[in-house]
């Protein structure tokens, strides 16, 4: 496009959300805004170096970080219900209320407990460390990592043996904080696809969506992604 073609389509979004590739938080709510077909311009935060202007918007220093129409909301949870609420296109949370409960309650396992168990002791030891202190990983807490991972792997594979996704026969917001939790580990090539026959099959839905798109195009500045990460057929 032409750069003030560019700059005029810019002008007409009033949505931005501040991210990093590698916030889980951020690629879910990045993959919901697109499930709701909206517009938005993504501005990118570094999590390990973060500016003066993100912790005037969030002294709490969290990603991700959503403007709109000179709105600012912040935190991960916040976000995602004010998204749920003022969008019209394609509830992510629906159902009935123990439907809308088990994709709530689907939703937080991954933010805190699968972001403590697994992410925490695989990605800060190989990303964050890496540009935060320039250090290596230690491998004892990798390994940690990797085991709580297939504790999860095996969780979800035992809920697809009797349902379509993970919290209900129908795509929500359950599918799309999974997915962004695991896209991340499977870009650094640690999650054993092979073993879990369900996940795998779930997740190469899930990835074959629209909203993953553009997710699947991230790059982290210094690290290659495994070579079947953006293939949709793995």
């Amino acid at each position: 496009l032409h750069p003030r073609v560019r700059r005029q389509r810019q002008m007409c979004i009033r949505d931005r959300l501040i991210h990093h590739p590698v916030s889980p938080h951020a690629r879910k709510i990045r993959a919901l805004m697109s499930e709701k077909k909206m517009l938005f311009i993504l501005k990118e935060e570094e999590p390990w170096k973060l500016s003066d202007d993100v912790y005037k918007l969030n002294p709490a220093g969290e990603l991700p970080i959503f403007l709109s129409d000179g709105n600012v909301v912040v935190g991960n949870y916040a976000i995602t219900e004010y998204l749920e609420e003022t969008g019209s296109e394609a509830p992510m949370i629906s159902g009935d209320a123990k439907q809308r409960a088990e994709i709530r309650r689907i939703t937080e396992w991954f933010d805190n407990k699968f972001y403590k168990e697994v992410y925490r002791n695989i990605v800060y030891e190989k990303v964050h460390k890496r540009f935060a202190q320039g250090s290596a990983p230690d491998s004892k807490i990798l390994k940690v990592g990797l085991n709580n991972l297939n504790f999860h792997l095996e969780y979800l594979d035992w809920l697809l043996e009797r349902r379509t996704y993970l919290a209900t026969d129908e795509f929500t917001l359950a599918d799309i904080a999974a997915a962004a939790h695991l896209s991340i580990i499977d870009y650094l090539g640690d999650v054993p696809w092979d073993l879990y026959r369900n996940v795998k099959l779930w997740y190469s839905k899930v990835k074959s969506r629209p909203c993953f798109k553009d997710i699947l195009k991230d790059n982290i500045r210094g690290i290659l992604p495994a070579k079947h990460y953006a293939n949709l057929d793995f």
